[in-house]
């Protein structure tokens, strides 16, 4: 009978409805249907769906990026990469990738991380010759760091609503996060090699360097800060948050000057919009949640494992595709919020590390986000780049590809993902 939900579920998105109300109706018919509970449990199931303190911390991280890119400083921060690697053959798609890492310790979110870089830096390479969908797909693909390395909102949701701890997930995303970076790093070198793309002269002089140390120092020092309290515990979460909005707000109104109070208020407006779409999903998910435990699914499909005698080598490879798949054709947080916490109780009883399962799983979902038909970045480029979904597509492939090369890497060497944070808490 459960099976009717889901097909009510992929049926409702199917026609077009939005992912927060397929998911409510869907749920809720199931327990009309079931007859056994009453309305007033809906409601008490919905609100402790967000009852959770740590649940502020989604909105003040993805303020704290949004507050960045409307003061200028991701531009700065473009600036001071493209002195030290913007000289090279693939330079500005050196830039991008290592803004995005700067961004990734910021904002926490690829779509933010996206938009932000790619508006900053697509029209610098194009004046310097780079072709409009290589410049879009590295813009693209480098913004997948941003999730991986911490603070991670997704590794923040699926910390919420499993119990795992998040300081250790975020640290589990610092080395695959940079392993991301290094493989982009050489898939853009051969390209720009193979497409005979010039070496430019970057101006480059020590009154030209302190001038950009002065500018971007403090940019520098927001994900120091966010990073440090995390893993060292001065700060809980949602405190780290609430302080990287009062830093990135301090500089920009006081040093950089950038923030106006109609672009403040702006931010959280939009702030505000994007949120309240995450938080009535993590409320209609407290009604997956009870059906998901008063159904004993989980119990069910560990049985259905221990029948098949699958090992966790298989179990792992069945994840990766089943999210892999999930993520081209669905939005990542539903796909996390309901269907981690079943296949968890799974992933533990093989013996696989909790903070390496949920890492693996958020990178999973967060290639998604470059894979059509879905990929949301692939359409933010569309915009940005002006150019056509299937021309990007195309030009994503090779990208994809080197992602996937990481996700299967960091699958079967978990150490990848449990050595740092095993070091450290």
């Amino acid at each position: 009978m459960i099976l009717i939900m889901f097909f009510l579920l992929f049926f409702m998105i199917g026609l077009g409805f939005s992912i927060w109300f397929s998911m409510g109706a869907s749920g809720v018919a199931y327990l009309l249907i079931r007859g056994d509970v009453s309305l007033r449990l809906i409601v008490s199931q919905m609100v402790a769906g967000v009852n959770s303190d740590t649940l502020i911390a989604i909105p003040f991280f993805i303020l704290a990026g949004n507050l960045m890119s409307v003061s200028g400083i991701t531009r700065k921060l473009t600036d001071f990469a493209d002195f030290f690697v913007g000289q090279f053959r693939a330079g500005l798609a050196y830039v991008s990738i290592v803004v995005s890492i700067f961004m990734a310790g910021i904002s926490g979110s690829a779509v933010s991380d996206a938009s932000s870089t790619s508006a900053v830096l697509h029209p610098i390479m194009k004046r310097r010759g780079y072709d409009d969908t290589f410049s879009a797909a590295i813009n693209s693909s480098s913004a997948v760091i941003g999730p991986i390395i911490p603070p991670s909102i997704p590794m923040l949701q699926i910390g919420i609503i499993s119990g795992i701890s998040i300081g250790r997930m975020f640290i589990g995303g610092f080395i695959p996060g940079l392993l991301i970076a290094a493989i982009l790093w050489i898939l853009v070198t051969y390209q720009a090699r193979k497409r005979g793309y010039k070496a430019v002269v970057v101006q480059r002089s020590w009154p030209k360097f302190r001038g950009l140390v002065k500018d971007t120092i403090l940019a520098l020092l927001a994900p120091l800060i966010i990073i440090s309290g995390v893993v060292f515990g001065f700060v809980t979460l949602v405190e780290v948050a609430a302080l990287s909005i009062i830093y990135i707000l301090a500089i920009s109104v006081f040093v950089y000057k950038s923030i106006t109070v109609k672009s403040f208020f702006k931010t959280i407006t939009d702030t505000a919009v994007f949120c309240s779409s995450i938080m009535v999903i993590f409320a209609v998910v407290g009604i997956y949640q009870y059906i998901v435990s008063s159904e004993q699914l989980g119990q069910q499909l560990l049985a259905l494992i221990q029948t098949m005698n699958l090992s966790k080598n298989m179990f792992l490879l069945v994840s990766l595709v089943f999210f892999l798949l999930m993520g081209c054709i669905l939005d990542a947080v539903p796909v996390m919020l309901i269907f981690f916490p079943v296949l968890l109780p799974v992933a533990l009883e093989l013996g696989i590390d909790p903070v390496h399962y949920g890492v693996i799983v958020v990178f999973n979902l967060m290639i998604g986000l470059v894979t059509p038909p879905v990929g949301a970045l692939l359409f933010i480029q569309t915009k940005i780049a002006k150019v056509g979904i299937n021309e990007l597509i195309k030009e994503m492939w090779p990208h994809i590809g080197a992602l996937v090369f990481v996700l299967v890497l960091i699958t079967y060497v978990p150490q990848l993902v449990t050595w740092l944070p095993s070091l450290i808490f």
